[in-house]
């Protein structure tokens, strides 16, 4: 069994793309948009199933976003076979893809061949706003000198940094940071942020910034 997340801007697909492979035993969560797939989406999915063409953000960018956050296979489902198409979405980062209208037989062969491959390595390390993160170690360090944050501080700041320039809700940065399980509370966000900006000021480094009425982000 396996988590598989499928993006695509069709209702119909979608849903027949969860009957199947949940019919396989696998977990299936569903988007309509590229540009609704955050942190938490992409720590939960073993596999993406990833349209190309949506409107807003369409696949190739979508993939190129999260692409730093999972090293989860990437498969296209694009109605486009040109030469050019195929590139733009194995060069943004994609695994495979399969050409709409496609065999739910060939579907469901393509997504447990990739779930059998071995991982990709990935970079670990980041760095936005004066900061530098060790993803696989979960610390942070300005200058070289590490930063003493908790747990719940260091996930915040992986997903704001991860996200450098864009700016998050209390609740949404909640559900990035720890997951859809808990309930959000914007209460604990605040606290931390206070936290986190004292332990970072007392380094040298102000890397959040506060958008009034909205949200914080962290300084590209």
């Amino acid at each position: 069994m396996a988590n598989i997340l499928a993006v695509d801007d069709d209702g119909d697909l979608r849903a027949l793309i969860a009957e199947t492979l949940g019919r396989d035993g696998h977990f299936v969560r569903t988007l309509d948009s590229g540009s609704r797939i955050g942190e938490a989406h992409c720590r939960w999915a073993d596999l993406i199933l990833l349209d190309l063409l949506m409107p807003g953000e369409d696949g190739p960018a979508a993939c190129r976003r999260i692409r730093a956050m999972t090293d989860a296979p990437i498969l296209f489902l694009t109605a486009l076979n040109g030469e050019a198409d195929v590139l733009e979405a194995l060069g943004s980062g994609g695994d495979d893809y399969l050409t709409k209208p496609f065999r739910i037989a060939e579907l469901r062969a393509r997504v447990a061949a990739h779930l059998r491959r071995q991982r990709r390595p990935v970079s670990h390390r980041l760095v936005r706003g004066g900061v530098a993160f060790d993803l696989a170690a979960g610390t942070a360090e300005v200058e070289g000198r590490p930063v003493g944050l908790t747990r719940g501080e260091y996930a915040l700041c992986r997903v704001l940094a991860l996200h450098a320039g864009q700016t998050f809700g209390k609740e949404r940065l909640y559900e990035e940071a720890f997951g859809f399980e808990r309930e959000a509370d914007p209460s604990a966000v605040t606290e931390h942020i206070k936290n986190i900006r004292a332990k970072f000021r007392a380094a040298g480094c102000e890397p959040v910034e506060t958008v009034w009425g909205v949200g914080y982000r962290w300084k590209p």
